[in-house]
């Protein structure tokens, strides 16, 4: 009998007691897994007793009082209500443009089709709430370039890693808004950008922008504020630090020394905003009014990330959950006497997001200005740090007690935990999904695209309770219907483009979803092989995601030819069992040849079975990769950086922190002048025309009406 409730309640809660795995092997989780999940998800079920009062509180809603803030419709089709209802019963719909309507529920006791998407306020019976209405897919690319054939190719760049004069040692969105030029001089529709989560300014030790404090506001130290204070401001500030010396040494460090970095350039950017409340000029004035005009415009959302970094600084702690308990509630008085005492802190925060803000909105109007059709792509990281300032501020919308990982696979044998804090997906359906929304808003906000990492985590999450082993966790399933809904409006209302990781164990069925609401997935071509492991010709790759040679977490072209990555691999025991050095490196030489016949380049050695890195030049293979790429049927196509340039060293070595240099390698050159060597030049140019190729295909040989 126990048995039975427990599985009730599992399933209730949203577990995933049966799934495949990265081998399409059945597996199953156990009772103590599904037990120690329910707890840590708020539904405790140690006994019979406490099954039932678990189960009692999953009860869906009985009344319309009882009815969550905010539900979800798409455009067009009936919607169930969240319990029943009489047929007939009235309803008044206020439309977010402003019209009123009149209406009955259906027959079927269900909303009747709206035809207006958005968020309206819907009143019926005992309850007023909004019912979000989508579109059936997202904004695409097709729609960004008024093609039924878009054939459009852009480029990926760690954000952190351009170089300008005067940079400090930091990318900022002035280096951004140059390389990006640059790049939609050379016909690049896209520039897909490193995530721009707000991070920790009190531990800049902590610098990884897959693990922000918030993903809700923006990096400060990617601030660029020369366009809006004037060059001869930020000079007077970085004399008056002392650090003139220290900045212009950092510049040129082939690594980013984030810590170092980081601190001096809050150091001047301290000074900048001293001076800006201190003078009394007209540029100073409109400036201030500016900042207070942003701080009035974003709220609560902001007023909150403030204060946490004002209270991080103040106590010296990372982790909010170690500092005084009144101060661990937003809301509390204790948090708001400190907000008014330390008012000129708090001040200078809402400074920084207001640079690094401007700043992105700067550099999409330029590039959007410079001919790109889509412009810059935003990266959602997949989760935010537990310790960070969107789980303080948004408690009863995140699960204490677990993170965020993936269960065990081919590549990761032990499953990993990335010490993510996740969503409740109760906690979100309760506050009408306010945090998902905030969070699309904030990426799509200065971008012509977002790219949602780990988009599997819309229908579920692989989550691990903390002091476990990543082996250890669970699927918990997510309100799917509802996100994809309202990843398609906000994806409307901003014009703007999705994109969604859909590398690693991809749920049945889930690929389908996301095509059908125009999310495009993401093919690598390490991975995009046949049942004998030959790599696939550019027709063979699906139309329905974006094209890559590579990403952040994997080898660059380069590196993977040269064989690069499985040194670094064998450097700190990452091999699976049975695998070593010397093996791995025979399984590449084949590989190589595998590549080398899929793209043409073996005509005189075409029963070659294995190739030596020094076989073939490292360009010609480059050039071909990138021809490859742009024979795809994908509607859009993205050279990260590294393999236009044919840097052999990638941002991310997965399973290492310090042993690695991860997030730190800056590029070879100033972002005006990156991709002007012949060799670039001459590689971006094949990729161009490749894609006209492919467009000219895919029309029969037509054009567009």
């Amino acid at each position: 009998m126990t048995a039975g409730r427990l599985q009730k309640l599992a399933d209730a809660a949203g577990l995933i007691r049966e799934w495949e795995d990265s081998e399409e092997r059945p597996q199953r989780l156990s009772s103590a897994t599904q037990r120690e999940l329910l707890t840590r998800l708020g539904y405790p079920a140690d006994s019979t007793e406490a099954i039932e009062a678990s189960l009692e509180r999953l009860r869906g809603p009985t009344s319309p009082r009882q009815w969550p803030p905010l539900i979800t419709a798409e455009r067009g089709i009936a919607t169930d209500l969240p319990s029943p209802l009489p047929p007939g019963t009235e309803l008044t719909l206020h439309l977010e443009q402003g019209d009123l309507l009149h209406d009955r529920l259906d027959k079927r006791g269900r909303l009747p089709p709206v035809g207006v998407a958005g968020y309206h306020r819907l009143r019926i019976a005992e309850a007023e709430l909004t019912l979000a209405v989508a579109p059936a897919r997202c904004f695409t690319v097709a729609d960004a370039c008024g093609s039924t054939a878009p054939r459009l190719w852009g480029m990926a760049v760690q954000l952190y890693a351009l170089r300008r004069p005067g940079d400090g040692g930091i990318g900022d969105t002035r280096s951004l808004d140059l390389f990006a030029r640059h790049a939609a001089e050379a016909g690049a529709a896209a520039l897909a950008v490193s995530p721009m989560h707000a991070m920790f300014s009190a531990d800049v030790t902590h610098y990884s922008p897959y693990s922000p404090s918030s993903r809700l506001l923006y990096q400060g130290l990617h601030a660029a504020p020369e366009a809006l204070l004037g060059e001869a401001s930020v000079t007077k500030a970085i004399e008056r630090s002392g650090l003139s010396e220290t900045l212009a040494q950092l510049e040129t460090d082939e690594l980013l020394d984030w810590p170092r970095a980081a601190r001096a350039k809050l150091a001047w950017l301290r000074e900048l905003h001293e001076d800006l409340t201190q003078r009394e000029d007209d540029q100073a004035q409109q400036a201030r009014q500016a900042l207070s005009d942003f701080r009035e415009r974003s709220g609560a959302t902001l007023e909150n990330h403030c204060r946490f970094e004002a209270l991080m600084q103040h106590l010296g702690e990372r982790d909010w959950h170690r500092w005084p308990t009144a101060l661990r509630d937003p809301a509390s008085t204790e948090v708001a006497r400190f907000a008014e005492e330390q008012a000129h802190e708090v001040d200078f925060h809402a400074f920084l997001q207001w640079l690094a803000s401007e700043g992105l909105a700067r550099a999409q109007a330029s590039v959007r200005e410079a001919g790109m059709q889509v412009g810059l792509i935003a990266d959602l990281a997949v989760g935010a740090d537990a310790a960070g300032s969107q789980a303080w501020s948004r408690q009863a919308e995140m699960l204490e007690g677990l993170s965020i990982g993936a269960p065990p696979d081919t590549f990761n044998v032990h499953g990993q935990d990335w010490g993510l804090a996740p969503f409740s997906p109760q906690g979100l359906v309760r506050s009408g999904f306010r945090s998902f929304i905030d969070m699309l808003r904030a990426g799509f906000a200065h971008a012509g695209g977002l790219r949602i990492d780990h988009v599997l985590g819309l229908m579920r999450l692989w989550l691990v309770p903390h002091g476990t082993a990543p082996a250890e966790g669970g699927y918990v399933r997510y309100p799917l219907d509802d996100l994809l809904r309202l990843v398609a409006l906000e994806s409307w209302r901003h014009r703007a483009i999705v994109i969604g990781e859909d590398l690693g164990t991809v749920p049945p069925g889930l690929r389908d979803r996301l095509a059908a609401c125009g999310i495009l997935g993401t093919r690598v071509l390490w991975f995009e092989r046949n049942d004998e492991d030959e790599f696939l010709p550019p027709s063979q790759w699906t139309p329905n995601a974006v094209a890559t040679t590579s990403t952040h977490d994997l080898p660059t072209l380069a590196g993977w030819w040269a064989g690069r990555d499985i040194e670094w691999r064998s450097r700190f025991g990452l091999l699976a069992a049975g695998q070593d050095a010397r093996s791995e490196q025979a399984a590449r030489r084949e590989d190589r040849a595998r590549l080398a016949r899929t793209l043409g380049l073996l005509d005189s050695h075409a029963t070659a079975s294995a190739l030596e890195a020094a076989d073939l030049e490292t360009s010609k293979v480059l050039d071909a990769c990138a021809r490859q790429l742009g024979l795809t049927p994908s509607p859009l196509t993205l050279l990260p950086v590294e393999d236009a340039l044919g840097l052999e060293e990638q941002a991310n070595l997965p399973g290492t922190l310090d042993e690695h240099p991860n997030w730190r390698r800056r590029l070879p050159g100033d972002s005006e002048r990156l991709l002007s060597s012949p060799e670039v030049s001459q590689r971006l140019a094949a990729l161009a025309e490749a894609r006209r190729e492919a467009r000219h295909d895919a029309q029969g040989g037509g054009h567009d009406e």
